[in-house]
């Protein structure tokens, strides 16, 4: 699942590179870490064994872009191929956003192919999760052996309806490889706007106010007086950044309670239980400067106003 921090303006997305023993997955992510930017990238954790070079997984954050002002950093994960490492396989698989399975090519490797995506989609409906559902998309690795299937073939064994895009590839000189990757970072950004979407239009349907035929019949088994105006309920999308520059309400003094607003206290919010007296908040003075009011930006957005030495 797609995580958002708010204090960084980031929004993470992991990506697993799943498949046989073998197969290529660790090289994917070699490839990617020697042709990303170093100001792109961060260090890659490998673990070795002797009979795969990835024990638990790689781990290698990328920056691909902005999305309305919030960075995307994909977090790509490499499995073990063996079949006794099926408790890691499917812990690794917990929270993912995306899937890139890498086939190996070879007809000899015929029945670890089949046996690793049957294993994944089990792990995943042990998560609750379809793999229909997921951005989903196909490696056929090592392209450049001998014995091989063709893409008909392969697709015929591992994609019959030919609904998943899949890439040939040789992942040892980078064939392939850079192709896959923007693929399934395009699939997650897709599925994460449309979930966004979703999430919008399902906070302004919760929020929105009775129509005028509504209102009598609410006020009627409330028993409150048909002149007063139902109390205002914020917005409760995860995904705006709340708006510090928002101007108080004008009866805010009468609202009363300690959670009336944002970082707000009412009147009766003293700890000895004592009313206090609305005051109005103090403004540092102008000295004679023109003083022009901030114009107002959405809650994306935020303008950093560069600094301006005073002269002498």
């Amino acid at each position: 699942m797609s995580s958002i921090n708010f204090a960084t303006r980031e929004i993470s997305c992991k990506v697993v590179y799943y498949g046989p023993g073998l197969s290529g997955k660790t090289t994917n992510l070699q490839v990617i870490h020697q042709k990303m930017p170093q100001d792109k990238r961060t260090d890659m954790v490998s673990l070795a064994t002797e009979g795969d070079r990835t024990l638990f997984f790689d781990f290698l954050p990328l920056n691909l872009g902005d999305i309305k002002g919030f960075k995307t950093r994909f977090q790509l994960y490499t499995v073990p191929g063996q079949v006794y490492y099926n408790s890691t396989r499917k812990l690794v698989l917990r929270g993912v956003d995306g899937i890139v399975f890498v086939a190996d090519s070879q007809r000899s490797r015929q029945a670890e192919n089949l046996e690793s995506l049957q294993n994944l989609r089990q792990n995943l409906q042990d998560y609750g999760m379809n793999l229909d559902d997921i951005p989903f998309v196909l490696q056929y690795n090592k392209r450049d052996m001998e014995s091989i299937f063709t893409l008909d073939e392969m697709n015929d064994m591992l994609n019959p309806d030919k609904k998943i895009q899949f890439f040939p590839a040789t992942a040892h000189n980078g064939k392939g490889v850079v192709t896959t990757l923007k693929t399934i970072a395009m699939l997650v950004i897709e599925k994460f706007n449309v979930k966004q979407g979703f999430l919008r239009k399902a906070a302004v349907n919760a929020t929105a106010a009775p129509t005028a035929s509504e209102a009598p019949a609410e006020t009627a088994e409330t028993g409150k007086p048909q002149n007063e105006a139902p109390a205002p309920q914020q917005p409760t999308s995860p995904f705006r950044m709340p708006s510090f520059a928002a101007k108080p309400q004008a009866n805010m003094a009468n609202s009363g309670g300690a959670g009336s607003g944002l970082f707000q206290k009412g009147a009766m919010s003293s700890p000895f239980a004592r009313p206090r007296v609305a005051t109005a908040v103090p403004r540092m003075p102008t000295f004679g400067r023109a003083v022009e009011k901030p114009t107002q930006t959405d809650d994306d957005e935020i303008v950093l106003r560069p600094y301006k030495p005073k002269d002498k």
